[in-house]
């Protein structure tokens, strides 16, 4: 028996940074991360797909968002469960009672909002906790494993949240404890636990057989997400008793967030920032973020501007990340003395220049705006 496991679509998504026409662009490639899972089915003998919570972004969603979401799970074609997760809960206002969503959604697509056994066909069962709340006061998963017969059908969990090995909180009463995972495994009651919650691809435990399949799309930076862009193929032998597992990773997203640490200090390393960017490829599905720190010059801080500027027109979106970031401007000795200025002019490029070099102060940060304008209006380049 072979399925996709998915998590975490959270169709509807905005990114705040995302501005113009990147914002569709992105919605767009997250409805086609969904419709592209029926490609995949095919290619793979898929029987159904598993979508393990956070299926939309929120529960109040635009009517356009829901038809052309439910129109991406349409182009599927086999079956696929959707659980609720805390995105998207099983609420007064859940999305998946409203009178367009039952009105518009395919036959093909199944809504998990019954706690409990699923039967997908005989021999092969789901068993699902779908969330109610934003926030659970137990453990969702525990309690639709509890009394489950070890009795040769092969069950997969459907679940979501964190799971308290991998929490930095192990104490909260919502998360998915390990110890019954692992129970219900050992005993042969379920033989695989599809997570979602997690947005990097992510194998819990030894087992082999507990897994967060990730965001088929990017949702955050690589400081945050490691390893997104993912669904899971899973295969699960009917005919050993055992129910071994084989698991295979498929990359299906195309979008990239990407944080970019550099030191500029002249010229060079500006260079170097603009070659690295420049060579990047499908800038216009990427996002790239830099923490930039460095003393420069206020030529140097002009160029470093105009290479942002030029590379900001090129990427969806690009730009600093302000608690990363630290330049100090700092004018060079001879940087203004060809600009051909005397006189009260002159003096008035001096206490500039003295004042820029005073520090990092408010007075200090306009004094190094006002030369940067100073040198741009002189042909950029006074040195």
């Amino acid at each position: 028996m072979r399925f996709v496991h998915t998590a975490d679509w959270q169709l509807g998504m905005t990114r705040h940074f995302l501005e113009g026409e990147a914002q569709p662009r992105y919605s767009a490639a997250r409805r086609d991360a969904v419709a592209g899972l029926g490609a995949l089915a095919e290619q793979t003998g898929a029987e159904f797909v598993v979508v393990a919570g956070d299926v939309f972004e929120h529960n109040q969603l635009a009517p356009k968002v829901i038809s052309q979401s439910l129109e991406a799970m349409r182009a599927i074609g086999v079956p696929v469960y959707l659980l609720p997760g805390n995105h998207d809960p099983l609420d007064a206002s859940s999305v998946y009672t409203s009178a367009l969503f039952k009105s518009e959604c395919p036959d093909n697509v199944v809504v998990l909002d019954r706690d409990g056994v699923w039967e997908v066909r005989p021999g092969v069962q789901l068993v699902v906790a779908p969330w109610r709340s934003k926030a659970p006061t137990a453990d969702l998963a525990a309690a639709v494993l509890t009394d489950l017969p070890a009795d040769g059908t092969v069950r997969v969990l459907v679940a979501h949240g964190g799971v308290d090995v991998l929490d930095p909180d192990p104490g909260k009463p919502s998360l998915i404890r390990m110890a019954g995972l692992t129970a219900a495994l050992n005993r042969g009651a379920v033989h695989y636990v599809a997570l979602g919650d997690k947005h990097s691809r992510t194998r819990v435990g030894d087992s082999g057989r507990v897994w967060y399949a990730g965001s088929p799309e990017v949702t955050n930076f690589d400081d945050v997400e490691s390893d997104p862009g993912h669904v899971l193929v899973v295969d699960i032998d009917e005919d050993d008793p055992a129910h071994p597992v084989c698991i295979e990773g498929r990359d299906v997203g195309r979008w990239r967030f990407v944080t970019l640490h550099r030191q500029v200090d002249d010229s060079r390393d500006i260079a170097d920032l603009d070659l690295n960017l420049d060579l990047m490829t499908d800038k216009e599905r990427t996002v790239v973020r830099l923490g930039l720190t460095g003393t420069l010059s206020v030529t140097d801080r002009a160029a470093l501007d105009a290479c942002l500027d030029k590379y900001s027109r090129l990427f969806a979106w690009l730009g600093t990340w302000e608690r990363h970031t630290s330049i100090a401007v700092m004018p060079a000795d001879d940087e203004f003395d060809d600009l051909g200025i005397g006189g009260f002019a002159a003096v008035a490029v001096a206490e500039l220049v003295g004042t820029a070099r005073s520090g990092d102060g408010d007075d200090a940060r306009d004094a190094q705006g006002a030369l940067g304008l100073l040198l741009r209006l002189a042909g950029g380049n006074a040195a």
